[in-house]
């Protein structure tokens, strides 16, 4: 249960500030700022804030249609969650 908790502390954190990276690059996008490099959003997304950067780009409405930025995103997410399901299966055994 604590395994549990820990992981689920560590998605939800990384991913409101995966939410909000995309939401300052998204606002930097509209007013013609130096924008975030995709490559941060990416390391965003597979440092456990996937969640988070996929509900930005859902609502936002940011980065979710540009095919090559979502063929790394989907990449990453797998990574993730295969990472994931490594550490539980060594973890609980």
């Amino acid at each position: 249960m604590q395994l549990f908790l820990g992981i689920l502390a560590i998605y939800g954190i990384s991913s409101l500030i995966a939410f909000l990276v995309y939401w300052f690059d998204k606002r930097a996008a509209q007013a013609n700022r130096r924008r975030v490099p995709e490559k941060t959003l990416h390391v965003c997304g597979l440092l456990a804030g996937w969640p988070g950067a996929l509900l930005a780009q859902q609502v936002l409405r940011h980065k979710n249609c540009k095919k090559s930025f979502q063929v790394v995103f989907w990449l990453t997410v797998v990574i993730n969650v295969a990472a994931l399901a490594f550490l539980i299966w060594v973890t609980v055994g």
